[in-house]
């Protein structure tokens, strides 16, 4: 009887923990292209989710050919501080994690890879896409006396303070990380001061990485059992049924990351101070105007998490300035084709930081330099019609004009001019539906005499 009771115990004991055990849920969350500001919210407000579920671990597929500095390191701390385990995952075959991408993998607690994919070259560049490293003075045959001299006086490291400060900064940094999770240090240093590479077998076996696995259920079988050193203490992990959980960004971080973007940008400033000229040039439009401001709120929040080069910037506003002056003071051409290429040439400069990621096509540029270009034609040739129209409205418009005789009159009368019934006066005989021309105007009498117009829908006045 007491046998049967631990037989039945112990069977309620497993299938429980066998439920349990089905009920572990990993959270996949992925970082595509280049790593800004939206990146970095969408990986922590993924952890964070991981955390609350009390998830057994968490997966980020990466493929990036790395990012800023900032958000990157926001990512790391979320990562370290994280009391569920991370893996980073290298994936699609042909992904990379280059830059900022490798700094993210060796701060995870399980760095894996899929076939075909590769990790480094995590050369630090600064803000105007100079590599950060100082170069290397060239090799020289010092005379006896320069070697004495090398012996007295400390020898000065190549490059300027700045790009050693920064050098140095980001090895001890991806040293750290390393060194963290027992991995090969040595080589993380290379990848920072060298650029080194390695495809995911040559980092399987220098014990850059973990694990190489060709998709989530490999990698979950082969961390299944493994245990790892989280804040809160050792973890073994649990993966061999689990359920899977595809985490998405919220509504604030899908349009923040559909805005910081360069192209996105540039085309929101355009469309704005456009909506604003619009409702210049025709007050109590209203629509332009509130969608001029909306889309220039839009990309000055974009360009606050963008790396953004400020003499672009200023080109871009010359040539704005050159194209719209060109609607006001028309100089044939002269003005708008100078705007056009400061346009071009601030867009270029503006987004040319040489962060991966967050470069502009140049295609896409020179689209819209051709639209404004095609623009700034239909303006010119709309101003110089405009002009050889003459006056629409006014009195200018009434002289000359070509009126109708309401009825037969001799002196003092009315005729018909530009929908309206005016008073008139002819020094000669007008009959009835006779047209007449305007020679001038005595406060709101019109002088008129017969007219001789052969052809009045053709808008030219022949008398």
């Amino acid at each position: 009887m007491m046998k049967t009771i631990a037989l039945i115990t112990a069977l309620l004991l497993t299938l429980f923990a066998g439920e349990v055990r089905a009920d572990g849920k990993v959270v996949v969350l992925e970082i595509k292209g280049g790593i800004g500001v939206a990146t970095a919210d969408y990986v922590i407000s993924g952890i964070e989710h991981a955390e609350e579920t009390a998830a057994e671990l968490i997966i980020i597929d990466m493929d990036t050919p790395g990012g800023l500095m900032a958000p990157m390191r926001d990512i790391i701390q979320a990562i370290l501080g994280s009391s569920v385990p991370v893996a980073t995952y290298v994936t699609p075959a042909g992904a990379r994690a280059d830059s900022a991408g490798t700094y993210i993998l060796l701060a995870s607690h399980i760095a894996a890879m899929a076939p075909t994919t590769h990790l480094g070259a995590a050369t630090p560049v600064s803000l105007t896409g100079d590599d950060a490293t100082p170069n290397k003075p060239p090799d020289e045959s010092p005379d006896e006396e320069s070697e004495d001299e090398a012996e007295q006086e400390p020898q000065s490291q190549p490059g300027s303070s700045m790009e050693r400060k920064v050098l140095n900064d980001a090895v001890a940094y991806i040293r750290g990380l390393a060194e963290r999770h027992g991995r090969n240090a040595d080589w993380a240093e290379k990848a920072v001061r060298d650029a080194a590479t390695l495809t995911a077998t040559d980092a399987l076996a220098e014990n850059v990485i973990e694990f190489v696995a060709k998709n989530h259920a490999e990698l979950l079988e082969l961390v299944d059992g493994y245990e790892v050193e989280v804040e809160s203490g050792a973890v073994t992990l649990a993966t061999s049924s689990v359920i899977i959980e595809e985490y998405e960004p919220n509504w604030r971080i899908k349009i923040l990351s559909a805005i910081a973007n360069p192209e996105i940008v540039l085309l929101l400033g355009l469309i704005g101070l456009y909506g604003l000229m619009y409702e210049g040039w025709n007050p109590g439009a209203i629509v332009p105007g509130v969608v001029g401001i909306i889309c220039l709120l839009l990309a000055a929040y974009a360009l606050q998490v963008l790396p953004v080069n400020y003499a672009g910037l200023a080109l871009i506003i010359v040539g704005i300035a050159l194209m719209t002056a060109e609607a006001f003071a028309p100089s044939f051409g002269a003005l708008g084709l100078g705007g056009i290429a400061a346009f071009v040439f601030g867009s270029i400069m503006m987004f040319d930081s040489g962060v991966p990621g967050f470069g502009i096509s140049l295609t896409f540029v020179i689209s819209l330099a051709v639209i404004a270009a095609l623009l700034i034609i239909w303006l010119v040739g709309f101003i110089l019609r405009l002009r050889r129209r003459g006056s629409v409205s006014g009195k200018d418009s009434i002289i000359g004009g070509i009126g109708t005789a309401l009825h037969d009159f001799a002196g003092d009368g009315k005729i018909w001019l530009e929908g309206e019934a005016w008073a008139a006066h002819s020094n000669v005989p007008i009959e009835k539906n006779q047209q007449v021309l305007v020679l001038a105007i005595n406060g709101l009498v019109l002088e008129v005499e017969p007219s001789t117009v052969a052809d009045i829908g053709g808008g030219e006045l022949q008398t």
